[in-house]
């Protein structure tokens, strides 16, 4: 499975609930702009800040929606197993098979060991051989790393369910290192910047914060890359690179939601859940003008996105 997914953010309403309306009307766009599939509840999708109920909820209407379930890959990585186990149960029960598992991340330190095991108990509690499972890495904000070691352990034990990694390190050496090590598995990078080159080295492609605004521009280098047009691929990856930069010297999701909500002059588009807080309007104003600047067209964003 290669190809560009957009970690897509989720919107909340007034009461600070999902907006489960704005959150189909984007999947759509990001289906119809450049995204293979959409990458539901991650990081950037402030997936642990929302309850079990409100996630299989928020599932539920996107496919009531019309969201195809295989071009979904479905967060479901929690602190309690109990809790994964729900979420991935009622994903596949309802037909979205590909699941993205964060290690259990609360308690620091932990032995390799006992990484293994959480994974373990999660694919041999579930019992499920319909399940595709995506490993996420992403120890900046875990600081539970999955070392290459458990990889390969769970590989092993799990041969046809273990079908890939997101690697969020932005540590493009050790992306690469997973990559040449593990021919058989989709590994993604998190880091837009990164795409090109994972898809050099064989890499998947990327599941990504910023292809929530440039998921077109990304989805021209990897076609680029598909048909062997290096001058493009690389011209346009230089653009990608701009774009993930400018997004970057802002808090990633408060920036997402708030350059949406300047493209629609929607404030409710700029809603987070606390601990985060929405990006300025001027900022996110100054932020949009900068990213059309570097060429990236967001005028089709109203047409498809507005509710």
């Amino acid at each position: 499975m290669k190809g560009i997914y957009a970690a897509i953010v989720t919107p909340v309403d007034a009461r600070g609930e999902i907006d489960t309306a704005r959150l189909a009307a984007h999947a759509r766009w990001l289906l119809a702009h450049g995204c293979h599939g959409i990458g539901l509840f991650g990081t950037t999708g402030e997936a642990n800040s929302f309850t079990v109920a409100e996630r299989r909820a928020a599932l539920e209407a996107l496919l009531a929606a019309g969201i195809p379930g295989e071009r979904i890959i479905l967060g479901v990585g929690c602190c309690a197993l109990g809790d994964t186990l729900a979420l991935a149960r009622h994903g596949l029960a309802v037909g979205v098979r590909r699941q993205l598992a964060l290690p259990p991340f609360f308690y620091k330190n932990v032995s390799e060991e006992g990484v293994f095991r959480a994974f373990a108990e999660f694919v041999e509690r579930l019992a499920d051989p319909s399940l595709e499972l995506y490993l996420y890495h992403f120890p900046q904000m875990t600081a539970v790393p999955i070392t290459a070691r458990t990889i390969a352990r769970l590989g092993e034990r799990f041969p046809g369910i273990l079908r890939g990694i997101k690697d969020s390190s932005a540590d493009w050496p050790h992306t690469r290192g997973l990559i040449a090590e593990f021919e058989g598995l989709s590994i993604y990078s998190g880091a837009d910047g990164h795409l090109l080159d994972n898809l050099r080295a064989g890499g998947a492609g990327t599941i990504s914060a910023a292809a929530n605004l440039a998921c077109a521009l990304s989805r021209r280098v990897f076609e680029a890359f598909c048909r062997g047009d290096q001058e493009v691929a690389e011209r346009e990856m230089r653009q990608l690179a701009a774009v993930r930069a400018a997004l970057a010297r802002h808090p990633m999701i408060p920036a997402v939601k708030g350059v949406i909500a300047d493209v629609l002059d929607d404030p409710a588009w700029a809603r987070v859940r606390p601990p985060l807080i929405e990006l300025e309007p001027a900022a996110a104003r100054a932020l949009r003008r900068e990213l059309e600047g570097l060429g990236l067209e967001l005028a089709s964003l109203p047409q498809a996105v507005g509710a």
